[in-house]
């Protein structure tokens, strides 16, 4: 009952300005109220009842807990099965027969070793994907996929593995062993089956290509039960439109991740930024000693971030170098945007230094840009 009462205290502490804007209903299935109201209550139990009295506070049975909260809870908090793992990671020299790909296939226990559960679903509500990632240090990432498309089942596997693989390779993992109850899917993989239709031909070689950018990695067949958390959010993302109720990220694909993405020809022709940046990143000057000499000197304002040239200043933050084209659609954005006035010259420059842009033009822009608008 202590513990109990002293939770509340803390909670009323912690909340203070709402437990004295507002009515507190408190749902317990303890004597709660009885103990802090008994005239012969001594010690803590009095100060804590003295602290509580100058708030509203009804305290109340607490109803029977709904059983899809308990379920939630359960699946949220409830690792995946990877007792295939160790059997997986200790097999010496493998055979060509074996679910084990025959290249890239000796994992380093030495090193952090990153898990993926793939699973994909296609119904009559929709297709989608689910995928585990759990971390060395055994942190599970949710991850669930639906697809604005029709695809199969076997499409929606590799379209899950796929998926897991691009997760695993923005985490920087190294080493990554697989399971999936596809048999279809982990047999191509492996070399045991031959891909004969088209779609299953791009999807394996898509599926070569991530794979080959790990230093090891290994994939096998699991049964569905063994399978069952990646299972479950594959399912989920097929059949629920406004999200699953919890926190899991769910991306929306818009298309086959076979299908090749439109690629624009950039023109890049040569900018006031390139001896700059060749100076700072590769100590690289042109062969004109003069203009050497000023790149030189103009080099020490500036610095490179993250592959972007920066501007330093006394008072202002580093400003982003932008070129005269960028920077007329930025003056552009500023003076007749949603929010623009159609400032003058001069404010119109001072307020793109504000926003962290800079370009060495940027004052006769912003004039001639003004003197067109008028």
């Amino acid at each position: 009952i202590e513990k109990l009462a002293f939770s509340l205290v803390v909670s009323a502490r912690s909340l203070r300005p709402y437990f004295q804007a507002h009515t507190i209903h408190v749902l317990t299935n303890q004597p709660l109220r009885q103990v802090l109201q008994k005239p012969e209550t001594s010690g803590r139990l009095v100060k804590w009842a003295i602290e509580l009295g100058e708030f509203d506070i009804h305290y109340k049975p607490r109803p029977a807990m709904r059983g899809q909260a308990v379920a939630d809870f359960l699946s949220e908090f409830t690792e995946p099965q990877a007792s295939a793992a160790p059997q997986l990671i200790t097999e010496p020299n493998p055979s060509p027969s074996q679910d084990q790909t025959p290249t890239k296939n000796t994992l380093d226990l030495t090193q952090p070793l990153w898990t993926l559960f793939v699973d994909g679903s296609s119904n009559a509500q929709g297709c989608g994907a689910g995928l585990v990632l759990v971390s060395p240090d055994k942190v599970a990432l949710e991850y669930a996929l639906r697809f604005n498309f029709q695809a199969s089942n076997n499409e929606a596997e590799y379209e899950a593995l796929l998926a897991g693989l691009r997760l695993a390779k923005e985490m920087d993992a190294k080493q990554i062993q697989i399971f999936s109850d596809s048999q279809l899917v982990v047999h191509q993989v492996n070399q045991d089956f031959t891909a004969k239709d088209a779609s299953m031909t791009a999807y394996l070689q898509h599926a070569r290509h991530l794979l080959a950018t790990f230093h090891a990695h290994t994939i096998k067949q699991v049964p569905r039960s063994e399978n069952s958390h990646a299972d479950a959010l594959a399912r989920l993302a097929s059949a629920l439109e406004q999200g699953m109720g919890r926190h899991i990220h769910i991306e929306f694909l818009a298309q086959p991740s076979t299908q090749a993405p439109l690629i624009c020809t950039i023109d890049h022709s040569p900018t006031w930024m390139d001896p700059i940046l060749q100076f700072l990143q590769n100590q690289t000057l042109p062969a004109n000693p003069a203009e050497a000499r000023r790149v030189r000197h103009r080099s020490a304002r500036y610095l490179v971030i993250n592959g972007s040239l920066y501007k330093r200043g006394f008072s202002l933050p580093y400003l982003r170098c932008l070129t005269p084209e960028e920077g007329h659609y930025v003056l552009r954005e500023i003076h007749e945007g949603i929010c623009g006035n159609h400032s003058g010259a001069h404010s119109l420059a001072h307020k793109a230094i504000r926003q962290g842009y800079f370009w060495p033009s940027l004052h006769t822009d912003a004039q001639a840009f003004t003197q067109k608008c008028d």
